[in-house]
């Protein structure tokens, strides 16, 4: 396929970006009103709507200033808001919660794997729809295992993190939530030494061929 213009590529890869970042919060929100919690219920939150859920620099900035320096997109929206009070088991119910996020990326990497494949059915003949589905398929699959395995990282406010404090007895629970204030520098570290891409690039690799394979997709 042609080299893609930078409009192109905005085209491309805008809703599957939108969709992974919102959809993914509103899992966590989604599965905490079902363990008792309403508050992103009843803050509105509980909408596939882009626009409840967007965040100035994680949802525009961001995407736009990696899209044109790095060719890539990746970005975040506003947390849902989830009050553990609300839980009827809290550290259970917080952990599943916060689990919530990144099974929300595998299955829309899934439902993604499925466009592109309807979208390579529709070349002959359709070309006109098919590359584009392909295309945002192929985008769909990358920017949601990416959000979805870096979420899984163990270190706070990342879902990892909170799965981790809420699994982990009292006093070490609160040791690892003391890092939250450095997760940002941590993680820039990690990117810019190249031992981010060592951490999450296998389980990404991985979960692509798989589900490369299941649809039939190249690379499978």
């Amino acid at each position: 396929m042609p080299e893609l213009t930078i409009a192109q590529k905005v085209a491309i890869w805008a809703l599957p970006v939108l969709f992974a970042i919102t959809l993914h919060e509103v899992a966590h929100g989604w599965v905490a009103s079902k363990f008792g919690d309403q508050t992103a219920r009843l803050s509105g939150r509980l909408t596939i709507n882009p626009i409840k859920h967007i965040d100035l620099m994680g949802t525009i900035v961001v995407p736009l200033l990696m899209l044109f320096f790095s060719g890539f997109i990746f970005g975040w929206a506003k947390p849902v808001p989830v009050d553990a009070r609300n839980l009827r088991n809290p550290r259970r119910d917080m952990a599943i919660v916060a689990l919530a996020g990144p099974v929300s990326n595998l299955l829309m990497a899934i439902f993604w794997a499925a466009t592109a494949k309807i979208g390579i059915l529709l070349l002959d003949g359709n070309a006109w729809l098919g590359v584009p589905l392909v295309l945002m398929g192929e985008a769909g699959i990358m920017i949601n295992l990416v959000l979805g395995v870096l979420n899984c990282i163990p270190i706070p406010p990342l879902d990892g993190g909170r799965v981790l404090s809420n699994l982990l007895p009292g006093r070490m629970a609160w040791q690892v939530s003391r890092i939250e204030p450095y997760s940002l520098l941590i993680l820039v570290l990690l990117m810019v030494t190249g031992v981010l891409s060592y951490i999450i690039g296998p389980p990404i690799m991985l979960l692509s061929h798989w589900i490369a394979f299941i649809f039939g997709l190249p690379g499978g």
